[in-house]
Parts: structure tokens; sequence; C-alpha cells
């Protein structure tokens, strides 16, 4: 079968078949999902068949890998991160791990264990969101900075989480990160003028907390609008990668007491370029702070 690639709303996201993402990609696929990638921001892939090692390779198809700068990964893994609605639920929107300078470029997250109803996953298009601001707000956003921390306090999915949760908690704050990126940052791929905000974000720099939070929620709703999404309703086996610089997304928290087990893994990226030429700064641990590799991905990256 060939490749089909099918939008599914609007402003991004698209269906791909006819490719199965464990067996050996030709170039030529690769090429072709990697385009569409850079066009509708999210992909979805239906009915695959991926273990552990087998979704390591294939995000390998996209760079190297990056561990979670403060979380575990799971066991036997280089990279990938396992996301048990039983510790924590990211139901809130978000880019991922913008706390470091060179957050990742693409993230691919695969479903293990799904619910029976509820626990779908919106994206949001940050790049439509900036272009569709008026003149006088794009040329407000174009000099803002804003400060983004992992000092995120995650909801607790039940009472009976709460331990669980708090041991994570514990983990993904044990080391600080805190960075200055652009409201504004240029696609080092597409050229694209795309929005970074989402829940780590603390504050505007030079700006008090209350106009922080005016501020934030001005932008922020511009990604969110519902013309601005789309939504993917899960079944096990299936696997979405998405643009991290140029997206946002939330986990939607909808399906009680349910198991939801999905693994990720991201692809490093670039230290984001505001639209004057400057790059992210780092504040925490230290000005020279980056995301964390494995040996394997920095072997890879070597190649």
């Amino acid at each position: 079968m060939a490749i089909s690639i099918q939008p599914v709303a609007g402003k991004l996201g698209a269906q791909v078949s006819g490719v199965q993402l464990s067996g050996d990609l030709d170039q030529a696929t690769f090429k072709d999902i990697h385009q569409a990638l850079l066009r509708h921001k999210v992909l979805f892939f239906r009915e695959q068949v991926l273990d552990d090692p087998e979704q390591e390779r294939f995000s390998r198809l996209f760079g190297a890998q990056v561990p979670h700068p403060t979380v575990r990964s799971a066991s036997d893994t280089t990279a990938i991160l396992n996301l048990d609605a039983k510790e924590s639920r990211a139901n809130s929107w978000h880019t991922d791990v913008t706390f470091v300078t060179d957050f990742p470029k693409i993230s691919i997250l695969r479903g293990v264990v799904i619910p029976p109803y509820g626990g779908d996953t919106v994206w949001a298009n940050t790049a439509t969101a900036y272009e569709d601001l008026p003149p006088a707000l794009r040329q407000l956003a174009d000099t803002l900075w804003a400060v983004h921390s992992n000092l995120y306090d995650y909801v607790a999915p039940n009472h009976a989480a709460e331990a669980a949760l708090k041991r994570y908690r514990e983990e993904f704050t044990a080391r600080e990160y805190e960075t200055e990126h652009p409201l504004v940052h240029v696609h080092p791929e597409t050229g694209e003028r795309a929005l970074l905000l989402g829940h780590f974000v603390k504050h505007f720099k030079g700006v008090s907390k209350a106009d922080s939070k005016q501020l934030f929620q001005l932008f922020h709703q511009r990604i969110t609008d519902l013309n601005n999404t789309v939504r993917w309703r899960w079944q096990a086996g299936d696997v979405a990668i998405w643009d991290n610089r140029a997206t946002q997304h939330i986990a939607v928290n909808d399906y009680g007491n349910a198991e939801r087990i999905v693994r990720r893994t991201t692809i490093a990226g670039d230290i984001p370029v505001s639209v004057d030429g400057q790059h992210s700064r780092a504040l925490k641990p230290s000005p020279d702070a980056r995301s964390p590799q494995s040996e394997a991905d920095k072997q890879h990256l070597a190649a």
C-alpha cells in the first residue's frame, strides 16, 4: 500500500496510513513523513506494532534522542519516558520541556494502555496563532521574553494517587531549570514565527506578576482557541509525532480512574532564536545548562 497523508483538521494534524514504523523505512518514505510533519505539525499513525527498542530506533531517524532532564528513563531504554496516569496527568497546555534552552524539536508518543473512554490528546498550532494576531499584538509579542521553569505543580489524578504524585514531583523538580525564551521564535526549518508559551512559563521578563498573568492569557488563548486545534482519540498501538517547536498539547483528564499509559521519546532540538536574532538563555542550574544526552545518542549524533 502506498503511503497516504490525510489532514484531519484545518489548522494542523494529518493521519498517515500505508506505512509500518517498525519496519525499515526507505529514505523516500521517511522524507515524506518528515515533510508532512513540518507541514501538518502533528502526524497520527494507527495500528502500529512498536516495542521500546523499535520506538527508539525509529526516533533516531529524526536525530539524537534526549532523555528527560530530571525524570528517569524507563527500564532497559535509553531515553523513553513512561507516562502513567497513576502518577501524574499532563492536563494543562504545554510544549515539552521548555524549561531548558535547547528543548526537544520533536516528540514521539506511543499508546500502550488506553482507557475505554476519554483520554484524548489535543494539539494547537503556535505558528498560526502568531500569524492570526492583529499587527499591533504581533509587534508587542516580538519584543517579549518569558521565563520558563520546571517548578510546575502537576495535579493528582485522584486521592489514592497522591503518594505516587509526590514521588513524581520530587523527581521532576530535583534539579531546578530556568530559561529565558523569546515569546516569538523563528522555526529553524520552516522559517515560520511561532509563539512559545505553555504551563512552564512563570512570568515575562521585566513585567510584574500581575501584568505577566494578563499578557499570558492574552496570547495563550489565541493558541488554544478550539478553531486552532486538533483532537485525537487514542487506540492502543497508535503513534503520534509532533513538531514541538510549533505546537502545544494537553492530555484531557476525563477518564476517571481508568488506566492510561503512553511512552514518549524526544529528539534533540536547537536553541530558539528571536525575531531579532537573539538566542534563548539558560539561567539555572547554570548559564551553560543544556538538555542531557545519553552516551548512545551522543555517538549517534557524532556519526
